[in-house]
């Protein structure tokens, strides 16, 4: 009985061994609860988690590669990456290549954040000159005049993470984080250290977008994507890392580029 058991396990794994793996792209400027990346290598997070269970309900090993953030585009156009996902059409508006859109999974709400409370919302454009807690290499198209005329100052760091860090060690007043990232890095803080969201700067639907190329499974993909989605697997899997399932519905549209 063992060695009937240990030849159809055999037998399963060279099945699915054959089948060629999807290469998603991590960022490298990605963090918890988007991905933890570990000596090179992704090993949880939303993003991570719902690469792993599309990869394994597709029937496809799952491969991640972890790049800079300004090389994951070229690595698409260049057929090194198959998957890319936790993108907006907006975000490339004039990709080189033939790619096929999934429906909106997610909404990414960028918020401007605080370490007080504010009775109304914030208004940048007010602001006085000073410096914002930023991404390397990340846009914000609705600061980016007031970058343009220096009124604020850009102050990168390499992670959403370390943004956060620097805000509630008082580097500066204010910093740019995205919903999920201020959730789970409130988690770890009690409630009188926790920082706040001062206003919301942007709201975007994103998904994942993939390779039309005939070797791959472009339409299982899409499918697996759709029914993820429709279930509610996806919302389980943000509730996880943040504490809460998402109470809005991405939109059905991107809007135009």
């Amino acid at each position: 009985m063992r060695l009937a058991l240990g030849a159809f396990l055999l037998v399963a794994m060279n099945g699915f061994a054959a089948e060629p793996a999807l290469r998603f792209s991590i960022p490298d400027s990605w963090a918890m609860p988007v991905v933890q990346i570990e000596r090179g290598r992704p090993i949880q997070g939303i993003l991570h988690d719902l690469m792993a269970s599309l990869a394994t309900q597709v029937g496809n090993p799952a491969e991640f590669h972890v790049l800079a953030r300004a090389r994951v585009q070229a690595a698409m156009d260049h057929k090194e990456i198959d998957v890319r996902c936790y993108v907006a059409q907006p975000w490339l508006p004039n990709p080189s290549g033939d790619y096929i859109w999934s429906i909106p999974l997610f909404v990414q709400r960028d918020l401007l954040v605080s370490h007080k409370r504010h009775p109304l919302p914030v208004i940048p454009g007010e602001l006085p000159t000073q410096p914002i807690g930023t991404v390397l290499s990340y846009t914000y198209p609705s600061l980016q005049p007031l970058f343009d005329s220096r009124q604020l100052l850009r102050d990168d760091a390499r992670n959403q993470e370390q943004v956060l860090q620097k805000l509630w060690a008082g580097r500066y007043r204010y910093a740019v984080s995205n919903q999920w990232t201020l959730d789970w890095f409130n988690q770890t803080l009690p409630p009188d250290q926790q920082l706040h969201g001062v206003a919301v700067l942007q709201e975007q639907a994103v998904g994942c977008v993939i390779r039309n190329d005939p070797a791959l499974p472009v339409q299982r993909v899409l499918r697996t994507l759709l029914r993820m989605k429709m279930s509610g697997e996806i919302d389980d899997i943000i509730g996880l890392y943040t504490g809460h399932r998402p109470t809005e519905s991405a939109p059905q549209s991107y809007g135009a580029p």
